[in-house]
């Protein structure tokens, strides 16, 4: 069988909802690479919270963080790195108009550097991982560099009417999408970027075709991966509009959704 691309998204696909790597999934995909085919994660993550996940699978592939606004090569320097921030001032008009509305918080994040608009322990708890280092204050004033992503945490009624003001406003800029329950959150990053964009960049790196790319996602961050791969898998838990558009419908994420479609797909036997 000729080499696959086997994309992983990581929350609510290959991770349970403990937040693992179940056993039968880990030892799947070695076994798939043992038969030669490349494995590789596309994430909405910052590197520094998917590393103990690309350290676990001993991959040695591109990654595609933020949503794409960050794509580079770990162990290969040679690869050509993309990063695609947003711009400043966009930031600032963004953090202006929410203000309109009824809001939790902002969070900016550049690279590996994050900035909170209000201290907030449960969102320090979530954006803590990888020991990042954190600013707290008004992000008008203390970021200074065109950060990687911009995060709206909001209150849920208020969701769509900010997420209208942003294509009314700011369509040409920036792209959003919104983080699945129980987070109310709006993430935004530059105009173009999505998880397709790293993937085809990544599929050219290791000149494997279109069509011999499987892809599994779960979320609306995944609509693009998804509909790109030449085998794009919706989870058993994805929203409907992923698996409306997905090729296939695996288990979901504590079922070994992804292992059961591998074995079957590439002939696996564990």
């Amino acid at each position: 069988m000729q080499p696959h691309l086997i994309v992983l998204d990581l929350d609510g696909t290959l991770l349970t909802d403990e937040k693992v790597i179940s056993e039968k999934t880990l030892n799947t995909l070695f076994k798939a690479r043992e038969q030669g085919h490349e494995i590789m994660i596309a994430t909405g993550r910052p590197y520094r919270a998917s590393e103990v996940y690309y350290h676990q699978l001993k991959l040695q592939t591109p990654i595609v963080n933020f949503n794409g606004a960050f794509v580079h090569h770990p162990t290969d320097n040679t690869f050509t790195s993309i990063h695609e921030p947003i711009k400043l001032e966009v930031v600032k008009e963004v953090i202006d108009a929410v203000h309109d509305y009824k809001f939790y918080n902002i969070v900016a994040e550049v690279m590996d550097d994050v900035y909170l608009h209000y201290h907030d322990e449960k969102l320090l708890d979530v954006f803590s991982f990888g020991k990042p280092h954190v600013t707290t204050g008004d992000i008008r004033n203390y970021l200074k560099t065109d950060p990687t992503s911009l995060l709206i945490h909001a209150e849920e009624h208020e969701v769509p009417a900010i997420r209208k003001h942003l294509h009314d406003v700011h369509a040409e800029v920036i792209d959003h999408r919104r983080w699945g329950a129980p987070w109310h959150v709006i993430e935004i990053v530059r105009s173009g970027l999505n998880k397709a964009v790293g993937l085809s960049q990544v599929s050219k790196y290791f000149n494997i075709p279109q069509q011999r790319i499987i892809a599994f996602g779960d979320e609306d961050n995944d609509l693009e991966m998804i509909k790109y791969a030449g085998t794009g898998v919706a989870m058993g838990n994805a929203i409907s509009p992923l698996k409306n558009i997905a090729n296939e419908i695996t288990g979901t994420n504590n079922e070994d959704g992804i292992s059961e479609f591998l074995i079957e797909r590439l002939k696996l036997s564990l």
